[in-house]
């Protein structure tokens, strides 16, 4: 076996460092895994799930040839010069007939490969492509939405030194989200100066741990924040002098005004609460010296996940819980992958395009059509929509409507066998990959990780695909990469110089900046894909100077930003790249006046109409609620597809409270008939869980197919693309009808 060598989990967005050992044929396989102690951020930490990462790396789906779809539906091998010609004249075809706007990007990559879509842009801005999606439009853009508006920015939480923690919907103990999230957990618990708040039907591994757990009915956490603001200021628990430097002229008077006028009994009852335990949880966050709060897919996926995004943050503001230690901040990051900014609109659905996505759930809309300016074509990268976006059936009908459909992909993922053109990518071991996932505060992380192996034969790097695709398509010649290999072979100083005055006031040759970094820039075969850090790096330094400079990159942005690059370069475990001050967070609100805005009259609107709503009685028809999707200790995204990696519960069990089982007459382990309004499946349960009377939920990532078999469920089989948040359009997956059958003999 191998020595061990620093890389990253690519499971969650946390990306923990670890150390690896390479062993089994050619040295190629993950034998031994753990948790990376010179880590910055992760400092040694990992969870159960990295430690059978050798799933991902050897698998039998592995792609390791372009592939190019018979009129027939078969598929037939090509080589690559075959296989980026024909891919460059067909996407050229449409743009040049129907116009960019009709080539669709989903992905960008999965939850470590994201230098994927920083090469993307390139190929995307030649095609005059302009319409993007990726999985955050199925989660985070009602919050970001919703924290643009007020604040200008999102936001996170430092839960490691905060005194009251409250997570909404949220299961950190297999999520995770924050950093060595387990640890933290226990720290907190076991502290009897700190209080631990959980919002969540089920009885989950978190709430088992929580010193106040919340065990809403499904669907009422407006209901419940209504009731907790009203509290809080009923009972004089705001932060004035916060909120009298910060908040927008006005605003609060109007914001106090609706929350003085909610019934907390009628908001408790709604809740199915007790009104005395919301009234306690209210009083520990009010009262608390530091409040830390997150949020998640619990609600994001939910009835009214906007209107609890708002409630939520209004939660934080009223209570002064941001720019002090142990509550919430404004990180310094390389890549601002959380700008809620919205202005546009999809071009057939007219809907609302936040930080630059389509909403998930409109893609079908926008194919399946006669509209002149419908999706025509579609680019997936290390992605699969046909498999994780609601209601699969419809998906794969708009996927096989395209004109032209092309998957940039490891494996032979559902997606990719409905491709024109399937092009085999390299495994995030075999090339230089990084995350832009970095939220850490005060000393945030960024981690460039080195490639563990040589490429397998056959696939190419990602940023190798998108350089050939430039080229192909013209965009980019010898012509264009000759001043910068010439600078580069004087000095990196010549280099950064001709890059700065050349490319970037070049708006033909600064959109394909990251192909001229990649094939220009000098850089060891391990580290050759991290080319394009390099303009983050300077982008960094132009826009955070203090943050960097306090990490110890000082001078001129291009001083710093190449100091900054050379560290990264050089820190095969991640480095500090900038250190930021709770002084700095204020400060950093980018709303046009530098102020909180509480009052948004469409989501104040939206909370009067909500809470003058009947409760609807459920349909004897479907007497359940399905939860499409729960994190359990051996599920992550389906970017393992090998169902021999999980440990535990192998067949994604149908979890049920045990009075619903015996209702139906079934013991554990038993076979249960599964039926929503979209589809039908049978599926085995486990009883207890954890779960609400009439609440049964489903794990996340199952239901692939894996050689021609599928072990577990594929959520979104059941779901509906209809069933969606009006604001942002995000699924609700959460709250999905359904009914349950004993399975015929």
């Amino acid at each position: 076996m191998s020595e061990w060598t620093p890389t990253a989990c690519i499971l969650c967005e946390c990306n923990c460092g670890l150390e690896v050992q390479l062993g089994g044929l050619d040295n190629r396989h993950l034998v031994k895994l753990r948790g990376d102690k010179a880590h910055p951020g992760s400092r040694g930490y990992a969870c159960e799930k990295p430690h059978r990462l050798d799933h991902y790396q050897h698998n039998s789906d592995r792609l390791t040839r372009p592939l190019r779809r018979r009129a027939d539906g078969t598929f037939e091998e090509i080589d690559w010069d075959t296989a980026i010609r024909e891919v460059a004249a067909r996407l050229a075809a449409v743009r040049d007939t129907h116009g960019g706007d009709a080539i669709f990007y989903y992905g960008g990559g999965g939850q470590g490969n994201h230098l994927p879509g920083a090469y993307a842009t390139a190929t995307r801005r030649v095609l005059n492509s302009r319409y993007r999606s990726s999985a955050l439009a199925q989660e985070k853009t009602g919050e970001f939405w919703v924290s643009d508006r007020m604040m200008g920015s999102a936001s996170r939480a430092d839960f490691e030194h905060c005194d009251v923690a409250m997570f909404l919907g949220k299961n950190p103990w297999h999520s995770h989200s924050i950093p060595r999230a387990r640890v933290t957990l226990k720290d907190i618990a076991a502290d009897p100066a700190r209080t631990l708040i959980v919002v969540d039907p089920r009885r989950s591994e978190t709430a088992e741990m929580a010193d106040i757990h919340l065990a809403v009915k499904p669907g009422t956490d407006a209901w419940l924040l209504a009731a907790i603001l009203a509290i809080l200021v009923e009972d004089d628990l705001i932060d004035h002098a916060f909120l009298a430097a910060h908040v927008a002229a006005g605003e609060l008077d109007t914001v106090l005004g609706a929350l003085r006028g909610i019934s907390i009994a009628d908001c408790c009852a709604r809740t199915g609460l007790e009104e005395a335990l919301v009234r306690k949880a209210a009083h520990a966050m009010g009262k608390a010296r530091a409040l830390a709060t997150m949020e998640d897919l619990g609600v994001q996926m939910n009835h009214g996940s906007t209107l609890v995004s708002y409630l939520h943050r209004l939660l934080i503001l009223l209570t002064g819980s941001l720019g002090k230690p142990g509550t919430h901040f404004v990180p310094t990051t390389l890549v601002d992958i959380a700008n809620g900014a919205s202005g546009k609109q999809s071009p057939v659905a007219g809907a609302r395009i936040v930080g630059g996505l389509v909403p998930c759930n409109v893609i079908a809309e926008e194919i399946l059509t006669d509209h002149p300016k419908r999706y025509r074509a579609m680019l997936v990268e290390s992605a699969n929509p046909a498999h994780s976006l609601a209601d699969s059936k419809r998906m794969r009908e708009a996927l096989g409507a395209l004109d032209t459909l092309v998957v940039i992909d490891v494996a032979m993922s559902e997606t990719a066998r409905l491709a024109h053109y399937v092009l085999p990518a390299s495994s995030q071991f075999e090339k230089a990959e990084a995350t832009f996932f970095n939220f850490d505060f005060p000393h945030n992380v960024f981690h460039l990780r080195r490639r563990l192996m040589t490429p397998a034969d056959g696939p190419l790097p990602e940023a190798e695909i998108h350089a050939r695709l430039c080229e192909a398509l013209g965009a980019v010649t010898e012509a264009d990469y000759a001043p910068l290999r010439a600078a580069a072979a004087q000095s990196r100083t010549a280099y950064l110089q001709t890059l700065a005055m050349r490319v970037m006031p070049d708006p033909r040759l600064s959109g394909v900046a990251p192909v001229l970094l990649y094939r220009t820039l000098p850089l060891p075969d391990e580290l050759r894909e991290g080319a394009v850090v390099l303009g983050l790096a300077l982008k960094a330094a132009m826009g955070h100077g203090p943050a960097l400079a306090r990490a110890g990159f000082t001078g001129s942005p291009l001083e710093a930003g190449n100091a900054l690059f050379e560290a990264i370069l050089g820190s095969p475990s991640g480095v500090v790249f900038a250190v930021d001050e709770w002084g700095d967070v204020l400060r950093r609100l980018k709303t046009a006046d530098r102020k909180l805005h509480l009052a948004l009259p469409d989501l104040l609107d939206e909370l009067a109409r909500t809470l003058a709503s009947a409760e609807s009685p459920r349909d004897p028809a479907w007497p359940f609620v399905l939860t499409a999707g729960e994190r359990r200790s051996f599920t992550a995204n389906t970017v393992i597809r090998d169902p021999a990696w999980r440990k535990k519960d192998a067949a994604g069990a149908l979890r049920i409270h045990p009075e619903d089982a015996a209702a139906l007459g079934v013991a554990d382990g038993e076979a249960l008939r599964l039926v929503t309004r979209r589809g039908a499946i049978v599926v085995p349960i486990e009883i207890g869980g954890g779960m609400p009377r009439g609440f049964i939920s489903l794990p996340n990532g199952l239901g692939v197919t894996y050689e021609d078999g599928t072990v577990g469920v594929a959520a979104n089989e059941l779901t509906a693309s209809e069933d969606r948040d009006p604001f942002v359009g995000t699924p609700w997956h959460k709250p999905v009808p359904a009914r349950l059958a004993r399975v015929q003999a």
